[in-house]
């Protein structure tokens, strides 16, 4: 019915429930799209062994990006079909060339020295830190892998902000993370969960594998 008639404040309050949904989707839409907080790397203190204790004492002292070495000139140019796909698909998030060059330097190293796949080590730390170097968690996790600060006391040095340190960062969270899937017996999934605080539940493995898939290079 036109206005005069029994039906305009039906039609009014239907059109201000309209907009007050539409500005409600907006900001979910903007909350949905922005860098979510850090995730809480809840990883547990525990004994180690003699070889996961060396691998992150080396870490600390080392200064410079790791320079990978390779076998023959087929590895070295799979290494650089992958370094080129891969800055392609970082940079939107790292826009420097020289810095995304020497991250994904360092990760291929660190991955390879752990036994890990890098494809899955980018999609823990898209996960984990959005790509963030300096990214804390609520608890204190820190960097791209979201090391707790305990890892540093484990191996008797105690200076967290050394987690800032980009190789050292990626060295403890690829170590961490082989320590963890050995422990688990080669079981990816409960492996993930132990790295994240979150044994034996779906939700933060789910999100790993769903991340990793961005990042599969196919040679």
């Amino acid at each position: 019915m036109l206005p005069g008639g029994g039906d305009g404040p039906i039609v009014a309050a239907q059109v201000q429930e309209g907009r007050r949904r539409l500005v409600l989707a907006s900001v979910a839409w903007m909350v949905g799209s922005a860098p979510g907080p850090a995730r809480a790397g809840g990883q547990l203190e525990e004994p180690l062994a003699d070889s996961v204790r060396t691998a992150l004492s080396s870490a600390v002292l080392n200064s410079g990006p790791p320079v990978p070495e390779f076998a023959s000139t087929d590895a070295r140019l799979r290494y650089i079909r992958w370094l080129t796909a891969m800055s392609d698909r970082l940079r939107r998030r790292k826009s420097d060339l020289e810095t995304r060059t020497e991250f994904l330097q360092t990760v291929w190293y660190e991955t390879k020295r752990a036994g890990l796949d890098e494809s899955l080590v980018l999609g823990l730390i898209q996960v984990e830190s959005a790509f963030r170097k300096f990214a804390v968690s609520p608890v204190g996790a820190r960097g791209y892998m979201q090391v707790m600060p305990f890892w540093t006391r484990v191996i008797g040095d105690g200076d967290a902000s050394k987690l800032f340190h980009m190789q050292t960062n990626l060295r403890f969270g690829c170590v961490i993370l082989r320590h963890y899937l050995d422990r688990e017996r080669g079981d990816l999934f409960m492996a993930l969960g132990r790295y994240n605080g979150s044994r034996g539940r779906a939700e933060y493995p789910n999100a790993v594998f769903a991340a990793q898939r961005q990042w599969v290079f196919q040679a």
